[in-house]
Formats: C-alpha cells, structure tokens, sequence
C-alpha cells in the first residue's frame, strides 16, 4: 500500500520527506505503513532517549491522561512541581519554567539574559554566540544561531548576537563590551558535525565570564538528560553555568523542554514570560518518568559503556576504511568520512532490505549517531555491520 498522495499534500512542504509512513516503534525499532522495520540510530533527533514507545512513558501518559490534562498554567500541578525538584536537585540551579520545545526554552534564555542585563548590567543586552552553533528556529534563536545562510533567512534578524569560534576564547573575548549580557553555548555542537567545546575552554569561558559580570548559558536542548554519559554535559567540565535549557530527551518523545536558572538570575517578573501549555501535567508527568529512568543506579555507567562500544567500532570503520576519524561524548557521536559519501549511505541505509537503518548526515562528509540511551550492544554491532556493507556497496 502506498501513502495517498492528497493526504501527503495535505501538510504543508517544509523538508524532503520519503514517501514512507511509520505506524509503529518499540525500542531501537521502528516499523512503516509495510510492515518494514528500521534500526533506528536517529531517535528523533536525539529526542526518543529510551527509544520508541518505552514502557515508562506510555504508562505516565495513561495513567496522567486519566487523571489531569491540562489545568492552565495559571495554576500549580504535582508532576510540574514534581520534575522541577529533580532537575533542580540534579543540577546546580535554583529554579524551572518549563515549555515545550528546546527553542522556545533558547527564547526564553535570551529573554531571561535581557532581563537581568536591564535590572543588573545598564541595560546589556548582546549575547555572544558561536559560528556553527544552533539553538532553534523562532527569529530570536535563529539569529542567535550561527549556522551558515541563516543570517539572510527571513530577516532582517533580531539584533544582538556577535558570533565567536568555539574553543577559542581570545575570539570571545575580542567581542565583549558594555552592552554584552551574557556567553550562550551548546556544550557540544550537534547540527554542526557533534564538534564537542573542551573542558579547558568551558572552565576558561566561565572564568571569563565571571571576570567581566556576565552570565553564562549552555544550550543543552541535544546534550541534557544523559546524551552525553552525565545527566548534564557542563557536569563534564565541573562548572556552574547561570542558565540552562533543555529539551529532546527530557521528554522522551512528548514535546516538553526546560530553562533552568540560578536563584540570582531567575528575575521574570509577572507577565515576563508565560504559554498556553507551559508545565502541562500530561507532558510533565512524562518528564518525571523518564528522569527516574536516567537517574537510576548504573543506568550512566550503561550510557558510558555503550557509548565507550559504539566508539571503538566507529574507530575500527574509520581505520578499514581510510577515514579521518571519529568523535563525540557518550551517545552522541560522529564518524568522520574522507569523502561526501553522507547522503548517499543515509538514502542507502533507508532502503536497505529486508530491514532498514536510519542514520542522519548533518554534513555530507559526516554521519551523525544519537541512538537511543539503552541501545543494546547487540544492536551497535548490528548498526555497524550493516554500515560496513553500505560503505563497501556505495564505494563499489
């Protein structure tokens, strides 16, 4: 059966999308409209943390759905309050607005920054951000964006966005002046090819930050919520940043994300910030499930070990077939080709028979892995094979 070409054109063009429909998923598993099955090392976008349709979260939503959707933001609910305890004693912030996508937190960090800039800095306002970096798609956090074309989409851009160089940090401070508020980072580039900042530069960048009054702000929309082998990826570097925000895995597929903040910084006065679906018990209670998974004993050590797996067998590849490489932290990892094979293994991958693969090229000579956090092992060594045969095959 082939997808009805009027209800394809029913939604609105926005990508190029295979004329394929997925009808279900279970784990590191997702199956189409034909039955065919996909080893699937996307997620989502690193969204779908413990995989397609895990047991936790279909049960939080049943037994939520049952009980309280939606009591307007206007109003407490026990699962906001709930999740907002455990990121806070996870983390070193004071202080949660939930939303419900990871550039609508990214917005309300910058907004946050202004905001403090106007009651603490003479009215600061510019945030240095990073070339290649990426953190959403409304105006505010395209322009904060630094990815390459993106400054003559729909402009003209939101002002207030000088762009540095990641792991450099005399280009940081080359731009800082009275009128800058804050540094915003992710922790680890995705959308440009998982390009991780160090340690070194973190701990520079929050010295330097604290050196000139300035507040600090990890992206964490990709990275949070175990990616990286930590429930938090600044955790990596021992620092404490002033904001956080979060989204992808915190939700475990529901659309739900977070802006985490120091008691200091958390100056929203009322009618600042709001939305109709903020703290929604229904994706909140999710959220609760899903953190109780990740902070499980052993469940981190997991992460790492299959991350650790996924590494080597990505490094074996690379060396068999005379590639440049690999690099990530955790399960968020790239394999670095020598050559723009990316989107030709990607569309090969998806039309593998009689099981498919799903893999992701944010640059052509690059392929992305965000599998799911509890990935088997068994599964990695599937994933591999199956990509040693697709280099051979696309490679002659």
């Amino acid at each position: 059966m082939n997808p009805d070409r009027a209800g394809l054109n029913a939604l609105m063009e926005i990508t190029s999308r295979p004329e394929l429909i997925f009808t279900r998923g279970e784990g590191s598993w997702i199956e189409d409209h034909q039955g065919k099955r996909y080893l699937d090392f996307i997620q989502g976008w690193a969204v779908n943390c413990l995989g397609h349709n895990p047991p936790a979260v279909v049960q939080a939503l049943i037994r939520q759905a049952a009980e309280l959707v939606n009591p307007s933001p206007a109003f407490y609910n026990q699962p906001s309050i709930d999740l907002a305890v455990r990121l806070v004693g996870a983390s070193c912030f004071d202080r949660v607005f939930f939303a419900n996508s990871g550039a609508e937190a990214n917005e309300g960090a910058i907004k946050l920054a202004r905001k403090w800039g106007q009651l603490h800095r003479q009215d600061a306002y510019k945030i240095i951000t990073f070339n290649h970096g990426f953190h959403g798609r409304t105006l505010a956090t395209m322009s904060a964006s630094g990815k390459p074309g993106w400054d003559r989409k729909f402009a003209p851009q939101v002002p207030g966005f000088p762009k540095a160089e990641l792991n450099d940090l005399d280009s940081v401070r080359a731009l800082i002046d009275d009128q800058t508020v804050a540094v915003m980072l992710e922790p680890v580039q995705g959308e440009a090819g998982v390009l991780p900042a160090t340690v070194e530069f973190l701990q520079a960048l929050r010295a330097l930050t604290r050196e000139h009054d300035m507040l600090l702000i990890v992206d964490e929309v990709q990275t949070g919520m175990g990616r990286t082998g930590r429930m938090f990826a600044y955790q990596h570097a021992g620092i404490e940043p002033d904001i956080m925000t979060l989204g992808k895995g915190i939700g475990g597929g529901v659309p739900l994300a977070a802006l985490c903040a120091r008691e200091a910084v958390s100056c929203f006065e009322h009618g600042d910030q709001g939305g109709t679906y903020n703290g929604n018990p229904l994706m909140t209670a999710v959220g609760v499930a899903v953190f109780d998974v990740l902070a499980a004993p052993g469940f981190m050590d997991g992460v790492n070990a299959r991350a650790q797996h996924l590494s080597e067998g990505l490094l074996a590849l690379s060396a068999k077939w005379g590639m440049q490489g690999e690099r990530g932290v955790g399960l968020l990892r790239a394999l670095i080709m020598d050559r723009d094979d990316g989107p030709a293994l990607v569309e090969a991958a998806r039309q593998r028979t009689p099981e498919g693969l799903l893999l992701n090229a944010p640059r052509a000579n690059l392929l992305r892995f965000m599998p799911a956090l509890n990935v088997s092992v068994a599964e990695i060594d599937t994933m591999l094979s199956w990509l040693d045969d697709l280099i051979k095959q696309i490679r002659g």
